[in-house]
């Protein structure tokens, strides 16, 4: 294994459980507004380690560019796109969770 291998194998790993973490917020918590919350933050979280991950073992920095480019697009998406979820299920009277 090669240096770079190494820096990059926790980032990914890393990545990967911030994408699991996600998925078992989204099963598991209550009502809409958490499960929003713990998707868009550990995919986004979960997606930047994956890029710093890949970005090391790219070939040129104009990869790098380009994994960065859809990491800032992504994060822009994920927020627009929960933000009208919360939005519309906000105007449709589903209410916050509580005890």
């Amino acid at each position: 294994m090669t240096i770079t291998e190494l820096l990059s194998l926790p980032l990914l790993i890393g990545g990967t459980l911030f994408f699991i973490a996600g998925t078992v917020g989204l099963l598991r918590f209550p009502d809409v507004y958490t499960r929003l919350h713990s998707l868009t933050k550990a995919d986004n979280v979960g997606l930047g380690l994956i890029v710093a991950g890949l970005s090391l073992q790219a070939s040129t920095w104009e990869v790098v560019g380009k994994l960065i480019v859809i990491w800032l697009l992504v994060l822009a998406a994920s927020a627009c796109a929960s933000q009208l979820v919360a939005r519309t299920a906000l105007a449709r009277g589903v209410r916050p969770w509580k005890r």
